[in-house]
């Protein structure tokens, strides 16, 4: 066989595999999608059935217009994005000050510190449960969505610190000294040379402080009492019953709970796309 069959060959099993794994992770949003618009004798039947025939909007209707636990299922989607959205918010700032920090300035126990980040993050959040909640109570935030976002802020923080570490460190310091030397002071230096070029690892972690807030659902349950508080993964519990599960309503709540992740992707998507540019021009 000649080099460029075996280059051909490669290439071709490399795009089999991507179509392979493309197909494994986008079946259960398929699945999910054509669920909510299949109606129940199709949804429960053993035939294997592609696509709803003929669609039905019954369970997205209904989702819509009796909403969920006497609540409208607005209400738990603008609880669930003030959460996240404000975790989101917060995070980033406290993230790229420490990881600022910990990349540019040498201290002592930095290296612990980094290490006992890696720790923190390895901890299951279920073993972090009752001294969270003891540690809400006491303050007063029990029942309040502020609790909630403090909470996921300190979920989301220790693996933001150590991914933005990596693109702080990578900048390379001359260009903070030129900076200082044409007059800038610290504040304008990080403002406006180190901000633009960390701001793809910064939008890199807001995506995954955003998509693990957007789906948690221990700490939901547990520091919120209010049903008009839940977030949307807690809402979701409601259509399982004792004796039967409500499939189609769970599917279209699942699909509309899917698209504000899908836009705030996109949107930052964008930002990601436009910082890589311009610290490539930058550097």
């Amino acid at each position: 066989m000649s080099p460029l069959a075996r280059r051909r060959l490669g290439r071709a099993a490399l795009n089999a595999a991507g179509v392979v794994v493309f197909l494994f992770a986008v079946f259960p949003v398929y699945w999910m999608v054509t669920t909510a618009f299949k109606p129940n004798d199709q949804i429960f039947t053993t035939s294997f059935i592609p696509f709803p025939s003929p669609p039905s909007m019954d369970h997205v209707s209904r989702v819509f217009t009796k909403g969920v636990a006497g609540h409208s299922i607005w209400q738990y989607l603008v609880n669930s994005t003030l959460v996240a959205l404000s975790a989101v918010v917060i995070g980033a700032v406290f993230a790229l000050l420490a990881a600022t920090a910990v990349a540019r300035f040498r201290f002592r126990f930095r290296t612990s510190f980094l290490i006992l980040l890696l720790i923190v993050q390895m901890v299951p959040a279920e073993a972090l449960l009752i001294p969270l909640f003891t540690m809400v109570k006491r303050l007063g935030l029990y029942d309040q969505l502020l609790g909630l976002i403090i909470i996921n802020v300190g979920l989301t923080l220790p693996f933001s610190v150590w991914m933005l570490r990596t693109f702080v460190a990578a900048v390379p310091k001359e260009l903070e000294e030129a900076a200082w030397i044409d007059g800038a002071g610290r504040f304008t230096t990080f403002w406006r040379v180190l901000f633009p070029l960390v701001a793809p690892g910064l939008v890199a972690t807001s995506i995954f402080a955003f998509i693990t807030t957007w789906n948690e659902f221990v700490y939901a349950l547990t520091l919120i009492n209010d049903q008009g508080k839940y977030t949307m993964p807690v809402a979701l519990q409601f259509f399982v019953g004792q004796r039967s599960t409500d499939w189609g309503g769970i599917m279209a709540a699942s699909t509309l709970m899917t698209i504000p992740v899908l836009i705030f992707f996109l949107l930052v998507q964008r930002r990601m796309v436009s910082g890589l540019v311009a610290g490539a021009v930058k550097g």
